[in-house]
């Protein structure tokens, strides 16, 4: 004990960054969700009016049924093509071109990752712009100009265009880590499993999934936490329209917050998208313990 006692200086610049940023925010929001403000004089409290309020607002409700959606966009596609990917080259292209073209090939999928939000945005609203984006052009050359739409502009398609949009921008980052879970396999294992008779196929999902649980696990919780938060795209591309096509939690709180001075409401929408966030982080931390334990 005396020699733990040492460390606890050092945990405290931590605490206190942690608290300033973090904590203080997320209780001062809660605490803001109960009352009726503008962001101007003294809050009026309301009690639980405003997530009663919630409770019967059908963009609420939407924006809800969107991020859903995009989840599936952002967490569940990047990581079933990250692994498809992954094995792709580190199997099949870094033996037979080398690990350099591998690393190459890595590094351009993982591109948009780094790319700043409002570049990547502004881009794609070039691409898929109705009149002069290059998508409609290209189609329109290649004959098959009756595939045009307004790709961000029309209901039915706007939040799928989103969320190939979001596939793209995520898929590098299940893609590194599963080539870097790869990377530790014991190589003695495939061996094993080909004297056994076992093809590529097999030796993928009977050996290979299963050795980077972990990787896999992370990648699920820190995607589907990015798909809960995600504010940037929407902004930048749809804001959240047209009518509320693409609407998502944090853009609603943030319309409701800076757009209509609606605070306590635009706090209430926060404080419950936050509170689904640790749900969720907390049961993902959960079953990958057990996982770790088993």
């Amino acid at each position: 004990m005396r020699r733990r006692r040492g460390f606890w200086p050092f945990l405290v610049p931590g605490v206190l960054l942690c608290a300033v940023v973090i904590v203080i925010p997320v209780v001062t929001t809660a605490g803001l969700s109960f009352t009726e403000w503008t962001g101007v004089g003294t809050p009026r409290w309301t009690g639980p009016a405003n997530y009663d309020r919630l409770l019967h607002d059908e963009n609420f409700w939407a924006s809800f049924r969107n991020i859903a959606l995009l989840i599936v966009a952002m967490a569940v596609v990047p990581t079933l093509l990250g692994l498809f990917l992954a094995a792709l080259l580190f199997d099949y292209v870094a033996p037979r071109l080398g690990m350099r073209v591998a690393r190459a090939l890595r590094s351009g999928l993982y591109l948009p990752q780094v790319l700043p939000l409002a570049v990547t945005g502004i881009v794609w609203g070039w691409i898929l712009h109705p009149g002069y984006g290059a998508l409609n052009s290209i189609l329109d050359t290649a004959g098959l100009g009756s595939l045009a739409r307004n790709w961000l502009g029309d209901p039915a398609y706007a939040l799928y265009t989103i969320m190939a949009v979001m596939v793209w921008v995520q898929l590098g980052y299940p893609l590194v880590m599963f080539m870097s879970g790869l990377q530790r396999v014991d190589p003695e294992l495939y061996e094993a499993a080909s004297l056994d008779g076992a093809g590529w196929w097999q030796r993928f999902t009977r050996i290979a999934v299963h050795q980077i649980r972990p990787e896999i696990a992370v990648v699920l919780i820190t995607t589907t936490i990015a798909g809960l938060k995600i504010f940037g795209q929407i902004f930048v591309l749809t804001r959240g329209g047209p009518g509320n096509a693409t609407l998502v939690p944090s853009y609603f709180a943030y319309q409701n917050y800076f757009e209509r001075a609606n605070v306590g409401y635009g706090s209430a929408i926060s404080t419950v998208l936050t509170a689904l966030i640790v749900a969720l982080t907390f049961v993902f931390l959960r079953v990958l313990t057990r996982g770790e334990h088993a």
